[in-house]
């Protein structure tokens, strides 16, 4: 079928996403996880002493829907809060969280190994950059 947008650079890259996004859907549907579940056990499990709200900036999650987000992983006992100082709270995982997060780690690992695999060869060392500066500068300023 001959897509008459495809030559649009902003439609290509959502449809690359909604397809990519489907392929990773599978791979951590095994563990009963959404993509921002699956990202925020993965990124509390990088840093230690990471705050709800930081986490939130960081994958650029709107602070009302962080505090459902939290709460899910939290009754699932794959997060825990831990008083750090103040009303501030660092975001741990639990001892089933780091199961978690490895079972989760070796599915997003295959998950971006079959992406790359997509690209042709020669194209594989510009993925990064380009997707980095379609990113933009505005992710560091949340």
């Amino acid at each position: 079928m001959d897509d008459p947008l495809a030559d649009l650079p902003g439609y290509v890259l959502r449809r690359a996403s909604i397809a990519t996004m489907g392929r990773l859907h599978r791979h951590i549907s095994a563990h009963d996880l959404r993509a921002t579940e699956a990202s925020l056990i993965l990124l509390i499990g990088e840093r230690a002493g990471l705050t709800q709200s930081e986490a939130g900036r960081i994958l650029g999650i709107k602070r009302a829907n962080m505090v459902p987000l939290t709460a899910r992983l939290e009754a699932r006992g794959l997060v825990e809060r831990l008083q750090l100082t103040g009303r501030s709270q660092e975001l741990a995982l639990t001892t089933a969280g780091k199961l978690m997060q490895a079972e989760v780690r070796a599915s997003v690992v295959r998950h971006e190994a079959e992406i790359m695999a997509r690209v042709p060869e020669a194209l594989r060392p510009h993925v990064m950059p380009i997707l980095t500066a379609l990113w933009g500068p505005e992710r560091d300023e949340r």
